[in-house]
């Protein structure tokens, strides 16, 4: 049987266990987790590490990314990670939390059972601790062109749409690129380079269910090749990962559809 080894260097290993916070107001039974946070510095040249840190939530809020908010604030101010809305709709707090790709700003602590592991979304390259380099998932996103594209002159005033027209982009457009969906696929895992993931294609399609877009065929032109968009197996871990309960897999079965409609 073939056997793999990891590099020495990817090898993660056990960090620092922090101390525990002072507990205020006198409370005999504190009511404490431990948050299990991934750390690793590429200036430093050392293996990646699992910190410990344990947060009192009476002084806390409810979401993961308060957690991590409190803990850079008041613990471990190295701690780095991305932030921004805190609404679930910026996308910029997606990461691994408990074994599954999220939004930090969503997840509730209360939902996690035990200790809390964070970790930065998987087989992306980490730029420091929970920051992954997304350059090659927003240059997937540029090749789809996500913008209309026509070949009559334009209106005077705007585009018109049907409302039915309308209703077809509803559980498309509301993708805020988070790529918690493409670094759940195991198809990007092995062929990021070429495939072009669960959530470009989803927003590939929504251009092409638009009712005012005009180039139809030379979308489907550029997605015609045998990993831009056949790499999709349909395992579905797109749609179980999507914080917005969108369905990029059934976006992909449909654009396989047009494109044997195309051929007949």
């Amino acid at each position: 049987m073939v056997q793999f080894t990891l590099p020495k260097n990817s090898k993660i290993k056990k960090g620092k266990v922090w101390p525990k916070p002072r507990i205020a107001n006198g409370r005999k039974k504190p009511r404490t987790k431990d948050f299990r946070i991934y750390r690793f510095d590429p200036v430093s040249e050392e293996n990646p590490r699992v910190d410990v840190y344990n947060v009192d939530l009476e002084t806390c809020g409810p979401m993961v990314l308060d957690a991590l908010i409190k803990i850079k604030n008041e613990i471990d101010p190295t701690l780095t990670f991305r932030r921004s809305c805190r609404e679930g709709v910026c996308g910029s707090c997606a990461m691994n939390i408990a074994g599954n790709n999220t939004l930090a700003c969503t997840k509730a602590i209360s939902d996690i059972s035990g200790s809390v592991s964070v970790y930065p979304l998987p087989h992306m390259p980490v730029i420091k601790d929970l920051v992954p380099d997304l350059t090659n998932f927003y240059a997937q996103y540029s090749f789809i062109e996500p913008f209309l594209q026509t070949k009559t002159p334009a209106p005077e005033k705007e585009w018109a749409q049907s409302p039915e027209d309308r209703d077809r982009l509803n559980g498309l457009y509301e993708c805020i690129l988070c790529a918690c969906c493409s670094s759940a696929c195991p198809s990007y895992w092995w062929n990021a380079d070429r495939y072009l993931g669960p959530s470009a294609l989803l927003q590939a399609y929504r251009w092409l269910s638009d009712s005012r877009d005009e180039m139809k065929g030379e979308r489907l032109d550029k997605l015609e090749d045998p990993f831009r968009l056949y790499r999709c197996h349909t395992i579905m871990n797109c749609a179980h990962d999507c914080p917005k309960g969108l369905n990029p897999a059934k976006a992909i079965a449909e654009i396989k559809q047009m494109m044997v409609k195309r051929n007949v």
